[in-house]
């Protein structure tokens, strides 16, 4: 066994696991099969930006086990290039990574334009009015604090392909 999924098991007994800045009420082994039934999540690709390895493997785990495909990035850089192909419908991106910031990333994939427009969520540390603001006025859709809660993660993602969706 791996230590991630050591982690991620931890993640979902309902704690914070010590530097992975992640939470999750969940219990281990339900709620992702019925979750993947009410967003019908297969074929849905996201984007997941973080820098911190362990935040950025238990978000998609979390994700994946939903259903959806998840492309990860480690920096701003390569979270320009990758989104660039046009390819995710949901973005969960950090502000505070490599190379580029968040926020200059959420500025530079609007910019990109093209016929298929993401959902952008970002995720910060800095809960103050100041970065949110920063955030909005670059492009997001949404905003979590962290400690980032997969639960709040898995429903933001869903919220938007439902709605989306037209469901």
């Amino acid at each position: 066994m791996t230590s991630h999924a050591v982690a991620l098991r931890d993640v979902r007994s309902g704690g914070m696991v010590k530097g992975m800045g992640v939470t999750s009420s969940r219990s281990r082994g339900t709620g992702a099969s019925s979750v993947l039934d009410a967003f019908g999540a297969l074929d849905r690709r996201v984007l997941l930006v973080e820098d911190v390895m362990e935040q950025r493997e238990a978000a998609a785990t979390v994700l994946r086990e939903l259903g959806y495909r998840v492309d990860e990035a480690a920096d701003g850089g390569q979270a320009v290039r990758s989104a660039s192909k046009g390819l995710a419908d949901v973005i969960v991106m950090d502000v505070s990574i490599p190379i580029i910031d968040g926020i200059a990333v959420t500025r530079r994939v609007r910019a990109l334009g093209g016929p298929k427009r993401p959902h952008i969520i970002v995720t910060s540390g800095h809960s103050d009015a100041r970065t949110r603001q920063l955030a909005f006025e670059a492009g997001c859709d949404q905003y979590i604090a962290k400690p980032l809660d997969l639960d709040a993660l898995a429903a933001a993602v869903g919220a938007f392909f439902m709605k989306r969706d037209g469901r």
